[in-house]
């Protein structure tokens, strides 16, 4: 049954690419889904425990729901690469040359 939230989920929030948690809720309402607070509650943190979505507090009452980003990833793998080239050039300046 979750499973079949999961993905009812997952297409309203691509399409929306964020959106609250109420907005959400009521576009679910809206196409006939009628989920309870528990089973929405723990769809979302599933999804946020598999990569899916990043789920954040916008007020006391409402969460910002949005899709995780395959992009960013790509460039976290770029900028730890270049993070390694700019330390070893740091610790190659140390390296006094030798003078034979």
């Amino acid at each position: 049954m979750i499973l079949k939230y999961k993905n009812v989920l997952m297409e309203k929030i691509k399409e929306a690419g964020s959106l609250t948690d109420k907005t959400l809720v009521k576009s679910l309402k809206k196409d006939g889904y009628d989920i309870t607070d528990n089973i929405f509650n723990k769809t979302l943190l599933d999804m946020e425990i598999m990569g899916l979505v990043k789920v954040g507090w916008l007020t006391k009452d409402t969460r910002r729901i949005e899709i995780v980003s395959d992009q960013h990833d790509e460039d976290d793998e770029v900028e730890l690469q270049n993070e390694k080239i700019l330390e070893k050039d740091y610790e190659d300046g140390f390296n006094e040359p030798s003078n034979n």
